[in-house]
């Protein structure tokens, strides 16, 4: 269910105190700061200790940017979370994601022309949203390319686009101007 009016709206510049316009200028990008940082700007402290580890996530993982894309942008798509949907194709654009690619994550692991490796992406981010656990055969194939740190990361960013998922749907984060939706996504 997409909400079409945030329960939590953003904070308006007017109430950022000091050590909030800090922190938010820091994140402002293109000229803006995008509505999941102003909206967690509600709760400051929160805040700064999400960023860090979602720092780890997004800029410092193990894992090359496009498979770390990948499955973001599959979690995004199981959980229905618009918002992170829309800015993860953006980021998987740079990463080198094609709008086939795009295409071929949001219909699953069994979508035709996917690589193999990244089929078993989509299938390990499709049995921890499902089970919250990686089958043997999956975990094997994972494991067979993957290093211990680069599993553990894995782990940690699905997990982690779960949770924020979950903040953004239940929170009502509205999607900015200028980023693609779900319009030319279809669920597999």
């Amino acid at each position: 269910m997409q909400l079409t009016q945030p329960r939590v709206p953003p904070l308006p510049e007017s109430e950022w105190d000091d050590e909030t316009r800090d922190l938010l200028e820091s994140l402002r990008r293109d000229g803006q700061v995008y509505n999941i940082f102003a909206t967690l700007a509600r709760h400051p402290q929160l805040l700064k200790r999400w960023l860090v580890f979602g720092g780890h996530v997004l800029g410092k993982s193990s894992l090359p940017a496009r498979e770390r894309e990948i499955a973001i942008l599959r979690m995004g798509s199981l959980c229905r979370a618009e918002y992170e949907w829309g800015h993860h194709v953006a980021i998987g654009k740079q990463a080198g994601l094609t709008d086939d690619d795009i295409k071929r994550i949001s219909e699953g692991p069994d979508a035709m022309g996917l690589d193999p490796f990244e089929a078993t992406l989509l299938r390990a981010v499709d049995e921890l949203h499902a089970n919250t656990f990686i089958g043997d055969s999956t975990w094997k194939a994972l494991a067979e390319r993957y290093d211990t740190q680069q599993v553990l990361d894995f782990l940690f960013t699905a997990g982690q686009y779960k949770l924020v998922s979950m903040v953004l749907n239940s929170v009502g984060v509205q999607l900015e101007d200028g980023f693609e939706g779900f319009q030319n996504e279809t669920q597999g």
